[in-house]
């Protein structure tokens, strides 16, 4: 059974692979035995990546990408292509989030949200999905929230919204691309002790608050991610699509 899980001669891209969540997932997928390319608008932190994934004795490589343009997407996929024979494993682990009263929400502000969570999650899939589709197979996993599915008083109308929308997305691409056995899945986390919301966690007011929201009493951990993430990777998942895993202590069961 465990076998199921096992990704050697796998190849994987990952989309945000440097950042705190995507780092993690990178090397899990390494660890499960992948071979794997990094893509970032920002890749200043992938050496260290890449020496983890080395020491891993896996091959790595990166690659610069703007998610919000669908050429820097292509271009993108040509140049994994150049150096991996396909892309088995398609990981979108970037994304953004900006805290504001909805009343006063600057318009393109909310613009830039949507545009990187939810428009470049698009993008990644359909440069990546039509390599996919011509393979007849393939699986994509999409970060997704809790707050995908319910609201939250704390200022993130539009990560809020992208987030709904990241889910709609996974399950509509999941059923138009079965036909291809190209299999679409995501991942929906509460909150995460990044340094993306370091600063959202510094305010005791908010900390507390959603503490209180999380029976299991604590925040998740990037590690607690990658589990899942090997599963929607792995043939263990081979009958599963269109699903969104919450990944979240607890909270959507309230």
């Amino acid at each position: 059974m465990y076998k199921n899980f096992d990704l050697t001669g796998k190849y994987a891209l990952v989309v945000g692979g440097v950042g705190g969540i995507g780092k993690a997932l990178t090397i899990g997928l390494a660890q499960a035995g992948a071979d794997v390319a990094i893509a970032d608008l920002n890749l200043a932190a992938y050496p260290e990546v890449e020496k983890e994934i080395k020491a891993i004795g896996k091959k790595c490589m990166s690659i610069q990408v703007d998610v919000t343009s669908a050429k820097s997407a292509e271009d993108c996929v040509a140049a994994v292509l150049k150096n991996y024979p396909r892309i088995d494993i398609l990981v979108n682990a970037h994304g953004i989030a900006i805290r504001k009263p909805a009343e006063t929400f600057p318009i393109e502000e909310f613009r830039k949200v949507l545009d990187i969570n939810t428009t470049g999650t698009f993008v990644m899939c359909q440069a990546v999905g039509k390599v996919m589709i011509k393979q007849k197979y393939g699986k994509i996993i999409n970060l997704s929230s809790v707050r995908g599915e319910y609201g939250l008083p704390a200022d993130y109308a539009a990560y809020c919204a992208s987030k709904g929308a990241v889910n709609t997305l996974t399950k509509t691409l999941a059923c138009e691309w079965a036909k291809n056995n190209v299999l679409v899945n995501a991942i929906g986390p509460t909150i995460v002790e990044t340094e993306l919301t370091k600063t959202a966690l510094a305010d005791p007011d908010y900390a507390k608050r959603m503490a209180s929201r999380i029976p299991l009493g604590r925040w998740a951990k990037t590690t607690d991610l990658v589990g899942p993430v090997l599963f929607f990777a792995s043939t263990a998942s081979d009958f599963v699509t269109g699903q969104i895993l919450y990944i979240d202590g607890g909270v959507t069961t309230w």
